[in-house]
Protein backbone atom coordinates (compact mmCIF):
# COMPACT_ATOMS: atom_id res chain seq x y z
CA UNK A 1 0.00 0.00 0.00
CA UNK A 2 2.71 2.46 0.97
CA UNK A 3 4.59 1.56 -2.20
CA UNK A 4 1.59 2.79 -4.17
CA UNK A 5 1.71 6.15 -2.39
CA UNK A 6 5.44 6.45 -2.95
CA UNK A 7 5.04 5.54 -6.63
CA UNK A 8 2.35 8.21 -6.97
CA UNK A 9 4.60 10.86 -5.44
CA UNK A 10 7.48 9.76 -7.67
CA UNK A 11 5.40 10.13 -10.81
CA UNK A 12 3.49 13.35 -10.06
CA UNK A 13 6.11 15.35 -8.17
CA UNK A 14 9.84 15.93 -7.89
CA UNK A 15 9.86 14.98 -4.21
CA UNK A 16 12.59 12.34 -3.67
CA UNK A 17 11.13 9.27 -1.96
CA UNK A 18 12.78 5.95 -2.72
CA UNK A 19 14.05 3.97 -5.67
CA UNK A 20 12.23 4.12 -8.99
CA UNK A 21 12.79 0.41 -9.64
CA UNK A 22 10.05 -0.26 -7.07
CA UNK A 23 7.50 1.77 -9.04
CA UNK A 24 3.98 0.28 -8.98
CA UNK A 25 1.74 1.87 -11.63
CA UNK A 26 -1.51 0.20 -10.54
CA UNK A 27 -1.00 1.13 -6.90
CA UNK A 28 0.09 4.65 -7.84
CA UNK A 29 -3.14 5.43 -9.69
CA UNK A 30 -5.33 4.84 -6.66
CA UNK A 31 -3.16 7.27 -4.70
CA UNK A 32 -3.28 10.10 -7.25
CA UNK A 33 -6.00 11.99 -5.29
CA UNK A 34 -4.00 11.55 -2.07
CA UNK A 35 -0.83 12.76 -3.75
CA UNK A 36 -2.87 15.72 -4.97
CA UNK A 37 -3.63 16.58 -1.35
CA UNK A 38 0.11 16.57 -0.66
CA UNK A 39 0.62 18.99 -3.56
CA UNK A 40 -2.26 21.09 -2.24
CA UNK A 41 -0.67 21.15 1.19
CA UNK A 42 2.56 22.48 -0.28
CA UNK A 43 0.60 25.11 -2.20
CA UNK A 44 -1.21 26.12 0.99
CA UNK A 45 2.08 26.41 2.87
CA UNK A 46 3.62 28.57 0.13
CA UNK A 47 0.51 30.77 -0.01
CA UNK A 48 0.46 31.22 3.77
CA UNK A 49 4.09 32.28 3.88
CA UNK A 50 3.76 34.54 0.82
CA UNK A 51 0.66 36.15 2.35
CA UNK A 52 2.79 37.44 5.21
CA UNK A 53 4.85 39.58 2.84
CA UNK A 54 2.65 40.34 -0.17
CA UNK A 55 -0.92 41.04 -1.22
CA UNK A 56 -3.11 38.22 -2.64
CA UNK A 57 -2.16 38.99 -6.25
CA UNK A 58 1.55 38.59 -5.57
CA UNK A 59 0.97 35.61 -3.28
CA UNK A 60 -0.94 33.97 -6.15
CA UNK A 61 2.20 34.17 -8.29
CA UNK A 62 4.18 32.40 -5.58
CA UNK A 63 1.50 29.71 -5.36
CA UNK A 64 1.43 29.25 -9.11
CA UNK A 65 5.23 28.89 -9.27
CA UNK A 66 5.08 26.41 -6.40
CA UNK A 67 2.72 24.18 -8.39
CA UNK A 68 5.04 24.31 -11.38
CA UNK A 69 8.13 23.49 -9.33
CA UNK A 70 6.54 20.68 -7.31
CA UNK A 71 5.37 18.93 -10.49
CA UNK A 72 8.65 19.55 -12.31
CA UNK A 73 6.57 21.30 -15.01
CA UNK A 74 5.63 17.80 -16.24
CA UNK A 75 1.95 18.59 -16.73
CA UNK A 76 2.65 21.96 -18.37
CA UNK A 77 4.91 20.22 -20.85
CA UNK A 78 2.06 17.82 -21.58
CA UNK A 79 -0.33 20.74 -22.08
CA UNK A 80 2.05 22.38 -24.56
CA UNK A 81 2.54 19.16 -26.55
CA UNK A 82 -1.19 18.44 -26.55
CA UNK A 83 -2.04 21.92 -27.83
CA UNK A 84 0.57 21.62 -30.59
CA UNK A 85 -0.68 18.19 -31.63
CA UNK A 86 -4.44 18.63 -31.46
CA UNK A 87 -4.69 22.14 -32.85
CA UNK A 88 -5.90 22.28 -36.42
CA UNK A 89 -7.16 19.57 -38.75
CA UNK A 90 -4.55 16.88 -38.31
CA UNK A 91 -5.11 13.15 -38.43
CA UNK A 92 -4.41 10.97 -35.39
CA UNK A 93 -1.01 9.75 -36.62
CA UNK A 94 0.25 13.27 -37.34
CA UNK A 95 -1.10 14.60 -34.04
CA UNK A 96 0.63 11.82 -32.08
CA UNK A 97 3.90 12.43 -33.94
CA UNK A 98 3.78 16.15 -33.12
CA UNK A 99 3.08 15.47 -29.45
CA UNK A 100 6.06 13.12 -29.32
CA UNK A 101 8.37 15.90 -30.55
CA UNK A 102 10.18 17.44 -27.57
CA UNK A 103 10.12 20.88 -29.15
CA UNK A 104 7.34 23.30 -28.16
CA UNK A 105 5.53 25.21 -30.90
CA UNK A 106 3.83 28.59 -30.80
CA UNK A 107 0.39 27.09 -30.07
CA UNK A 108 1.80 25.12 -27.17
CA UNK A 109 3.43 28.22 -25.73
CA UNK A 110 0.20 30.19 -26.03
CA UNK A 111 -1.70 27.38 -24.28
CA UNK A 112 0.76 27.36 -21.37
CA UNK A 113 0.63 31.15 -20.96
CA UNK A 114 -3.17 31.20 -21.08
CA UNK A 115 -3.44 28.34 -18.59
CA UNK A 116 -1.07 30.03 -16.15
CA UNK A 117 -2.94 33.32 -16.54
CA UNK A 118 -6.26 31.64 -15.72
CA UNK A 119 -4.67 29.85 -12.77
CA UNK A 120 -3.22 33.10 -11.43
CA UNK A 121 -6.57 34.87 -11.76
CA UNK A 122 -8.27 32.07 -9.86
CA UNK A 123 -5.68 31.93 -7.09
CA UNK A 124 -5.77 35.70 -6.67
CA UNK A 125 -9.56 35.82 -6.49
CA UNK A 126 -10.32 33.13 -3.89
CA UNK A 127 -11.33 34.78 -0.62
CA UNK A 128 -13.86 32.47 1.04
CA UNK A 129 -12.36 29.31 2.60
CA UNK A 130 -9.13 29.99 0.75
CA UNK A 131 -6.95 27.48 2.68
CA UNK A 132 -9.48 24.71 2.12
CA UNK A 133 -9.74 25.20 -1.63
CA UNK A 134 -5.99 25.53 -2.11
CA UNK A 135 -5.65 22.16 -0.41
CA UNK A 136 -8.41 20.42 -2.37
CA UNK A 137 -8.21 21.68 -5.96
CA UNK A 138 -4.85 20.05 -6.85
CA UNK A 139 -6.27 16.74 -5.60
CA UNK A 140 -9.36 17.01 -7.80
CA UNK A 141 -7.19 17.94 -10.79
CA UNK A 142 -4.98 14.88 -10.38
CA UNK A 143 -8.00 12.63 -9.87
CA UNK A 144 -9.04 13.33 -13.46
CA UNK A 145 -6.25 11.04 -14.67
CA UNK A 146 -8.23 8.04 -13.41
CA UNK A 147 -11.11 8.82 -15.77
CA UNK A 148 -8.83 9.47 -18.73
CA UNK A 149 -7.19 6.07 -18.27
CA UNK A 150 -10.52 4.34 -17.61
CA UNK A 151 -12.47 5.74 -20.56
CA UNK A 152 -10.01 6.08 -23.45
CA UNK A 153 -7.43 3.69 -24.96
CA UNK A 154 -3.75 4.53 -24.86
CA UNK A 155 -2.48 6.08 -28.08
CA UNK A 156 1.09 4.74 -27.94
CA UNK A 157 1.02 0.92 -27.70
CA UNK A 158 4.72 0.88 -28.58
CA UNK A 159 5.46 2.61 -25.27
CA UNK A 160 5.44 6.04 -23.70
CA UNK A 161 5.47 7.96 -20.42
CA UNK A 162 2.05 6.68 -19.29
CA UNK A 163 2.19 3.24 -20.93
CA UNK A 164 2.48 1.29 -17.68
CA UNK A 165 -0.78 2.77 -16.37
CA UNK A 166 -2.78 1.19 -19.21
CA UNK A 167 -1.54 -2.38 -18.88
CA UNK A 168 -4.42 -3.34 -16.59
CA UNK A 169 -8.06 -2.26 -16.74
CA UNK A 170 -9.13 -0.04 -13.85
CA UNK A 171 -11.72 -1.44 -11.47
CA UNK A 172 -14.08 0.30 -9.09
CA UNK A 173 -11.83 -0.32 -6.11
CA UNK A 174 -9.08 1.70 -7.80
CA UNK A 175 -11.21 4.81 -7.20
CA UNK A 176 -11.10 4.58 -3.42
CA UNK A 177 -8.76 7.58 -3.22
CA UNK A 178 -11.31 9.71 -5.05
CA UNK A 179 -14.01 8.53 -2.64
CA UNK A 180 -11.82 9.59 0.27
CA UNK A 181 -11.26 12.97 -1.36
CA UNK A 182 -15.00 13.50 -1.82
CA UNK A 183 -15.63 12.60 1.82
CA UNK A 184 -12.94 15.02 2.99
CA UNK A 185 -14.36 17.75 0.76
CA UNK A 186 -17.81 17.24 2.28
CA UNK A 187 -16.38 17.48 5.80
CA UNK A 188 -14.52 20.70 4.99
CA UNK A 189 -17.00 22.46 2.71
CA UNK A 190 -20.38 20.81 3.26
CA UNK A 191 -22.38 20.83 0.06
CA UNK A 192 -19.53 22.64 -1.70
CA UNK A 193 -18.50 19.13 -2.71
CA UNK A 194 -21.47 19.04 -5.08
CA UNK A 195 -20.58 22.01 -7.22
CA UNK A 196 -16.82 21.46 -7.26
CA UNK A 197 -17.43 17.82 -8.14
CA UNK A 198 -19.92 18.82 -10.82
CA UNK A 199 -17.53 21.41 -12.22
CA UNK A 200 -14.67 18.91 -12.41
CA UNK A 201 -16.90 16.21 -13.92
CA UNK A 202 -18.31 18.56 -16.55
CA UNK A 203 -14.84 19.69 -17.61
CA UNK A 204 -13.49 16.14 -17.76
CA UNK A 205 -16.47 15.10 -19.90
CA UNK A 206 -15.82 17.96 -22.33
CA UNK A 207 -12.08 17.25 -22.56
CA UNK A 208 -12.48 13.50 -23.03
CA UNK A 209 -15.19 14.01 -25.64
CA UNK A 210 -12.83 16.34 -27.49
CA UNK A 211 -9.99 13.83 -27.26
CA UNK A 212 -12.26 11.08 -28.59
CA UNK A 213 -13.41 13.27 -31.45
CA UNK A 214 -9.90 14.34 -32.44
CA UNK A 215 -7.88 11.11 -32.20
CA UNK A 216 -9.99 8.60 -30.23
CA UNK A 217 -7.23 7.87 -27.71
CA UNK A 218 -5.20 9.47 -24.95
CA UNK A 219 -1.50 9.86 -24.09
CA UNK A 220 0.55 10.94 -21.12
CA UNK A 221 0.75 14.46 -22.54
CA UNK A 222 -3.03 14.61 -22.81
CA UNK A 223 -3.41 13.42 -19.23
CA UNK A 224 -1.07 16.21 -18.14
CA UNK A 225 -3.15 18.71 -20.09
CA UNK A 226 -6.25 17.48 -18.24
CA UNK A 227 -4.57 18.09 -14.90
CA UNK A 228 -3.45 21.61 -15.78
CA UNK A 229 -6.70 22.78 -17.36
CA UNK A 230 -8.85 21.25 -14.61
CA UNK A 231 -6.73 22.89 -11.93
CA UNK A 232 -6.90 26.29 -13.62
CA UNK A 233 -10.63 26.00 -14.31
CA UNK A 234 -11.52 24.96 -10.76
CA UNK A 235 -9.51 27.79 -9.23
CA UNK A 236 -11.32 30.25 -11.49
CA UNK A 237 -14.72 28.70 -10.71
CA UNK A 238 -14.12 28.91 -6.97
CA UNK A 239 -12.87 32.49 -7.29
CA UNK A 240 -16.10 33.44 -9.09
CA UNK A 241 -18.17 31.78 -6.37
CA UNK A 242 -16.06 33.52 -3.74
CA UNK A 243 -16.66 36.94 -5.26
CA UNK A 244 -20.39 36.25 -5.50
CA UNK A 245 -20.66 35.14 -1.86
Amino acid sequence: MWRGLISSIQFLTIIPCGHTQHFEPRGALAFFPICGLLVGGMLLLADTVAGIFWDPAAAAVVGMVTLVVVSGALHLDGLADTADGLYGRRGPDEALAIMKDSRIGSIGMVAVVCCLAVKWAGLAGIEVQRPVWLLLVPAFARSTVLFGIWLLPYGRPEGGTAHTFFQQTLRLRDFWGLGLLLALTFLLTGWGVVWIGAGAAAWVAVVLAYYRFKINCITGDMLGAMIETTEAGLFLLIAAASQAA
